[in-house]
């Protein structure tokens, strides 16, 4: 059986006892896999798992508040979830999680410099590797090559937190250091404010990576919305545009669990998993902690101790 197959025999089971199942179903093109509300045994026939299922389902816990809620996971999806039981805002008896080994998703924006997402017929994934059909004629290439850099750096493939775990544990891909990270250490802290300026400069403030994250829980009160108290205006300049993402990363810090969302989501492709991450790397060096790892764990930021064991002297 495949693991879309084992995936929906254990959501068949479960489907009676929940209020809601989630799930991804394809798109309109072979490209792209959408979520979908599962309601009806019928709806499961539409089921599919594979690297075109991108999204994180746990983005929708938050809407689903207080009915009980099936929901397949990745690795990365499952650290949200994890991230959430921590910060309260979802019971873990109001969850059924279905943990789902995962070996990559793809970035469709990588197949696009490659073949053009218009010309592409069919594209089929097996064993590692991509076939893309165009024109009648199949290219097969490495999956590596079209997956999202996330998941080169992936240090979660398999779920940490499930209820069903559907397929066999699956080994991390080789450990990766992308080379826009290697590059971007490299600069000076000037030379990161210059570079962030310029990307910030493309932001068309449409708020796709917030709504996109699954840990941004206030998006309804969102400051950026307010006008009581009124923090930002609506402008569309350098300063405001930064503030904005600033803000998000610095609510982020030592709750992103690097899922990708909001960069996937960026209409102009702004590396925001990069300010993310670099965000997460102070959180692990001053408090030795990771975020959506383990569900006992309190978010070093929800907590005060008067001494804290891995803080030292920094020297900026």
């Amino acid at each position: 059986m495949t693991q879309r197959d084992i995936l929906k025999d254990a959501m068949a089971k479960v489907l009676p006892e929940v209020d809601a199942m989630l799930g991804w179903r394809m798109g309109n093109d072979p490209l792209r896999a959408q979520p979908y509300r599962i309601r009806t045994a019928e709806d499961l026939d539409q089921l599919v798992f594979n690297p075109l299922c991108v999204n994180n389902l746990s983005v929708q816990l938050m809407h689903l508040r207080g009915k009980k809620v099936g929901i397949p996971v990745k690795g990365c999806d499952s650290r949200s979830v994890v991230q959430m039981l921590q910060e309260k805002v979802i019971s873990r008896e109001s969850v059924v999680v279905f943990g789902l080994p995962c070996t990559g998703v793809v970035d469709l924006k990588k197949i696009a410099r490659i073949a053009g997402l218009d010309t592409i017929d069919a594209l089929d994934i097996a064993d590692r590797q991509a076939s893309l059909t165009i024109g009648g004629q199949t290219t097969s290439l490495p999956l590596a090559d079209v997956l999202a850099d996330k998941c080169l750096t992936c240090r979660y493939p398999n779920p940490v937190i499930y209820d069903h775990l559907v397929g066999e544990p699956v080994e991390p891909w080789a450990p990766a250091v992308l080379p826009q990270m290697e590059a971007f250490a490299l600069k000076s802290l000037q030379e990161r404010f210059a570079y962030w300026q310029g990307q910030m400069d493309r932001c068309i403030r449409c708020y796709a990576c917030r709504n996109a994250c699954p840990l941004c829980f206030c998006r309804d009160v969102c400051l950026c919305d307010s006008r009581d108290p009124h923090w930002q205006s609506q402008e569309t300049s350098i300063r405001e545009k930064f503030m904005v993402q600033a803000i998000h990363a610095m609510h982020l810090a030592g709750r992103c669990t690097e899922c990708g969302e909001c960069e996937r989501s960026c209409p102009v492709d702004i590396p925001l998993l990069t300010m993310k991450r670099e965000m997460n790397a102070i959180i692990k060096a001053l408090f030795n902690y990771e975020s959506g790892v383990d569900p006992e764990a309190v978010p070093p930021l929800m907590t005060f101790q008067v001494i804290e064991e891995t803080f030292k002297e920094i020297t900026w």
